[in-house]
């Protein structure tokens, strides 16, 4: 029981930060956010983290992006039909937008994604390593180790 209290604060705590990121880069880029972008990027910067969890750290870091940046294009997918399409609340709508696809995603902001999710990965990556113990980071970008040193 003590080990999955751990696990839960853990993520708990990752989701947090998460969500309370995703809503400041919101609010720099757009000047708002809505309250349920706190949810959206708290599942996606816990599920960035379990990349390296789920897959093993020999993925090269450019394909560890590429998942994250399809991750996060398709949560905001999902949350943008139940939000926007299903409940009508109108928080965005990228119709005008080249790319989109029923004004919910958009090509621009799937490419923003690729460098958030660099961010995402490196920065869960450290927290685990400076608060909770686990491994220190080190990546691959294609055949050579790219060793992140203290």
């Amino acid at each position: 029981m003590r080990l999955y209290k751990k696990w839960y604060l853990k993520h708990v705590f990752l989701f947090v930060v998460g969500g309370l990121l995703y809503n400041v880069i919101e609010i720099l880029f757009r000047g708002y956010s809505h309250w349920t972008m706190f949810f959206l990027g708290g599942i996606c910067f816990v599920l960035l983290g379990q990349i390296n969890e789920g897959i093993s750290w020999e993925m090269p870091l450019w394909k560890q992006i590429c998942v994250g940046a399809g991750m996060i294009t398709g949560l905001e997918f999902l949350t943008g039909c139940i939000v926007n399409l299903w409940l009508g609340w109108k928080i965005w709508d990228y119709s005008g937008v080249p790319g989109n696809v029923l004004g919910q995603i958009c090509l621009p902001y799937i490419l923003l994604w690729l460098p958030v999710s660099l961010g995402g990965i490196l920065l869960d990556d450290w927290l685990r390593f400076w608060l909770f113990g686990e491994e220190k980071p080190h990546y691959k970008w294609k055949s050579g180790n790219l060793k992140m040193r203290n």
